[in-house]
């Protein structure tokens, strides 16, 4: 199938017309986005396919820009939150549409220790480290490397660097991430790392989603399910403590499709307070799986739109949009508000250094990390998704 890489301002004028790609089958465009304060060039990568559907992907952060799918009317909205242009990501550190980490979610204090040594990592959440810590790879330029269709399906593959010792992390690592978007209206995110000494690894992607479309409001009465039966409670600090609990009879239990709103202010609930709604590890298995599986589901009464999230990971942030505090302006002038937004990040326990009944992050030389999250799209009354391709 043809596919073009085309640069600069015509670039811009064929991804401003999904209609037009859509008559011509899966393609990839390529095309500046901006450039950091330092003079590094920042790329977007749009992905479309014959239905009309879009992802947009910066190099900043290695990032999900947007992605727009159809609803039951066949409408298209992009249904992530974000900036329409690179100042909006660079003032604000968000994590909007991010890849995270060197360890996505939180590491007590920023401290583990490994082969016997201990590490310190920058801090970035009051006591602890998040997401990779202060400068993670949610702020790094990362390198595209490739820009293609194959077969059906259009795809870009980044490519980053994190030396050693970065942010207190050993070991220097090489990372990837490819976003493919296929014809069935299938966007999967692809990452990997291999590392030149021992050291810990757990990547994620940190997109905020409303199936209604960004800036459309309030995401609460969209229908979440979680398979898992159990999560890890959080001390004040959103650290885990140790505990693996069961959901039933809680606020936490999704396993029955239900309103993400419907017992967020259940204030009997420490977990909900300590996070101001829905942020915490769903325990969808104990360590990683061989195939992916459905880790979570949400249906958009209004819109039609279902997304189905697939994924080997053995754990699901869940996260409810509770600290979008109404002074973001994102996309077309929007303002942000909590409960706007979703965020489902599959990915190893949070603290799992910390916590050796969690399971282990270790990556050795010679080894290679792999998590692979599928996003199906489609809407409501149609068939249940095949397994992800």
């Amino acid at each position: 199938m043809k596919y073009a890489v085309l640069l600069g301002s015509v670039c811009l004028s064929m991804a401003a017309l999904p209609v037009a790609a859509a008559q011509a089958g899966a393609q990839a465009t390529r095309a500046p986005f901006g450039r950091t304060a330092d003079g590094r060039n920042v790329e977007i990568v749009t992905l479309t396919n014959s239905h009309g559907v879009e992802a947009r992907v910066i190099s900043y952060g290695a990032s999900l820009q947007a992605l727009r799918v159809p609803d039951r009317n066949g409408k298209l909205d992009d249904i992530v939150l974000g900036y329409d242009n690179l100042q909006g990501y660079l003032d604000r550190r968000q994590y909007f549409g991010a890849t995270v980490g060197r360890y996505a979610n939180r590491i007590a204090r920023g401290r583990f220790t490994l082969d016997g040594k201990h590490y310190q990592l920058t801090l970035n959440d009051g006591p602890d480290s998040l997401h990779g810590g202060t400068k993670g790879l949610d702020m790094q330029v990362w390198k595209v490397t490739a820009v293609k269709t194959i077969g059906s399906a259009a795809s870009v593959t980044l490519q980053y660097t994190s030396a050693d010792g970065d942010q207190g992390y050993p070991g220097k690592v090489n990372l990837t991430a490819t976003y493919k978007l296929s014809e069935d209206n299938q966007l999967t995110i692809t990452y990997s790392a291999t590392t030149d000494a021992p050291t810990i690894v757990n990547l994620s992607n940190h997109t905020y989603w409303n199936l209604g479309g960004e800036g459309s409001g309030t995401v609460m009465d969209e229908r979440l399910t979680i398979p898992g039966a159990a999560i890890t409670p959080v001390d004040a600090n959103l650290i885990p403590n140790g505990d693996i609990v069961p959901v039933a009879g809680t606020p936490y239990d999704f396993r029955v499709a239900k309103p993400i709103g419907k017992d967020i202010r259940d204030g009997r609930s420490q977990q909900l307070l300590f996070g101001h709604g829905y942020d915490m590890n769903w325990v969808i298995s104990r360590k990683p799986v061989a195939e992916a599986r459905v880790v979570a589901r949400v249906e958009d009464p209004q819109s039609g739109r279902v997304l189905t999230l697939w994924s080997a990971q053995p754990g699901l942030q869940f996260y409810s949009g509770n600290f979008l505090d109404g002074t973001t302006v994102g996309k077309a002038n929007h303002i942000y508000r909590q409960g706007d937004a979703f965020v489902l990040e599959p990915q190893l326990f949070p603290d799992t250094p910390n916590h050796p009944d969690f399971g282990s992050a270790r990556l050795l030389p010679g080894q290679t990390y792999r998590n692979i999250i599928v996003y199906r799209f489609g809407v409501d009354g149609g068939r249940a998704p095949a397994s992800p391709k």
